[in-house]
């Protein structure tokens, strides 16, 4: 299983990081997405993927964080941290307008400028639209990159608006929450060679882990539910899942 997904620098890790990334391979997992959402973050993942031949680093500015500093200062930082081997997508990036943490406008100028910087670099993205969809896809249609969004929950028109511009779509434990139908919904719907599959680690744990912290080991349960939806077997929806991430992310030496 490829976790596309997964933010393991957060602090619900602190007790066990180490037992638990080490643990990974022997338990299924076979390479981690770690996304960082601020410029400390971009340190800490990359500090993880060099500690661990199956984790891999994404790093970019969430936009809860797009107002903490500027982009003049953000470009070089940014631009280092994804020149390392082991950083291969420029995420977690995108709109937020439910918390508003950064103003909307900050927001949408710091996830243009990252895919700006991203079409530059040639590096899919990994995006975050909450209640934000008219101008998540705007701008996505005006650079168009190559990149996931992740934790995808939206209607069938913004599915096909993003497919139709070469998005794959990312899905997690959304879809096995019991009054979740539009996440389900997506799924099936989605075509099998843009489907990924995530956990956004430590949050969203899929049934029967709901409200618990999640870990990369919970994919099975949601390619379970998706499997059962799409009238498959859950181990021929991993193997497509894996094949589209290792053709979306080049994971060095390993993928």
């Amino acid at each position: 299983m490829i976790d596309t997904h997964a933010h393991y620098d957060d602090e619900r890790f602190d007790g066990d990081r180490n037992e638990l990334l080490a643990s990974l391979p022997q338990r299924g997992v076979e390479l981690v997405l770690s996304c960082a959402d601020d410029a400390e973050s971009c340190r800490a993942v990359l500090a993880l993927a060099e500690k661990y031949s199956h984790v891999f680093a994404a790093c970019g500015i969430h936009p809860h964080s797009a107002a903490e500093l500027p982009w003049e200062r953000l470009e070089p930082l940014l631009r280092e941290c994804l020149a390392h081997p082991k950083c291969v997508c420029l995420g977690e990036i995108g709109l937020d307008y439910h918390y508003d943490f950064s103003p909307r406008e900050i927001q949408r100028e710091i996830f243009a400028r990252q895919l700006a910087l991203a079409q530059e670099l040639d590096m899919p993205v990994s995006v975050h639209i909450r209640e934000a969809t008219e101008d998540a896809l705007k701008i996505l249609g005006e650079y168009r990159p190559k990149g996931a969004v992740h934790c995808f929950t939206g209607s069938e028109l913004t599915e096909q608006t993003l497919l139709a511009m070469g998005m794959y779509l990312g899905f997690g434990g959304a879809v096995s929450f019991k009054n979740a139908k539009k996440p389900l919904a997506a799924a099936v719907f989605c075509p099998a060679e843009r489907l990924l599959l995530e956990t956004d680690a430590p949050y969203m744990a899929p049934e029967p882990f709901r409200g618990r912290r999640c870990d990369s080991t919970h994919i099975k349960y949601t390619a379970e539910k998706i499997a059962a939806a799409r009238g498959t077997s859950p181990e021929e929806l991993i193997a497509a899942a894996d094949e589209n991430a290792r053709r979306l992310f080049v994971f060095g030496g390993v993928g």
